[in-house]
């Protein structure tokens, strides 16, 4: 039986080509067959897990990174698209969308994930690893919304979901240009959910406290052992975040499941914003 639904791309009209028979049958589909999500900084940590599992819930998934080696080695693997992307650069997101629909016809789907992260004390924070911080983390999430809420508006509605961070919501010494970047998303967020809602478009945030990916990895034995007893001595749960973990948020937030649910910020920091523990 072929398929043939503006809810699905050709790609997946060849993969569910057995969609009609499955659906009357009550099996259970992926929670997102028939969309297509790009995932910035997808070549690794957080956006690598996030776009193994929008895949494997069956979207259509475009591996965005400045990354090319490992992002293009995770699409090949996935049967899913790889483009080159600086989310700092806008002509690079012209670019990218171009090439996702040239593959899928349409994005309706976007998970802004690319960060970076730099430890300084504020008055030792030189002015242009500030500004390098803004680029990416804040300017790069404003260009993603700028330039696809147009395609996902046209696509029928769809979601963005940021990805903010723990210390969005809270202070963080030695932090200072990640922690301004990350407050920025949450109000960016906000904003973008109240003039989107109308053409269909959810917008929500993640808000990941310590995380075990790369960009937490101190680099060495004594350090990694040091920083693991502190998150046993300071998260209620007792360990750091596992980037599958929110991924799986993403996942929640992009799809039917928070149909009610756009502007808000989702802490998942195993607890750590809940207070101190004495």
């Amino acid at each position: 039986m072929r398929v043939t639904t503006p809810y699905l791309t050709n790609r997946q009209v060849q993969r569910y080509a057995d969609l009609g028979q499955r659906t009357a049958k009550g099996v259970h589909m992926g929670k997102l067959d028939g969309r297509v999500v790009l995932v910035t900084g997808a070549a690794r940590g957080q956006g690598e897990q996030e776009a193994r599992l929008f895949a494997a819930e069956g979207a259509e998934v475009i591996v965005a990174d400045v990354l090319d080696e490992p992002g293009e080695r995770l699409a090949k693997e996935l049967g899913a698209l790889h483009v080159h992307l600086d989310v700092s650069r806008e002509e690079e997101w012209v670019a990218a969308l171009a090439a996702a629909k040239e593959a899928y016809g349409r994005v309706d789907g976007l998970v802004n994930n690319a960060g970076v992260l730099r430890f300084n004390s504020l008055v030792d924070t030189p002015l242009d690893e500030f500004m390098r911080v803004v680029q990416v983390n804040q300017v790069g999430v404003f260009l993603g919304i700028k330039t696809l809420a147009p395609e996902i508006e046209a696509a029928g509605g769809g979601t963005i979901v940021n990805t903010a961070s723990y210390t969005g919501m809270t202070g963080m010494a030695y932090v200072g240009a990640y922690a301004a970047t990350k407050h920025a998303i949450v109000g960016l967020t906000r904003v973008a959910a109240l003039e989107l809602a109308r053409k269909g478009i959810r917008v929500n945030a993640v808000c990941p406290g310590s995380i075990d990916t790369a960009m937490t990895d101190p680099g060495d034995g004594a350090s990694a052992e040091a920083v693991e007893k502190l998150y046993r001595k300071r998260v209620p749960l007792g360990r750091i975040g596992r980037p599958e973990e929110v991924a799986r948020l993403a996942l929640f937030l992009s799809c039917e499941d928070s149909s009610y649910i756009t502007g808000q910020p989702f802490v998942i920091d195993g607890g750590w914003l809940a207070g101190v523990s004495l």
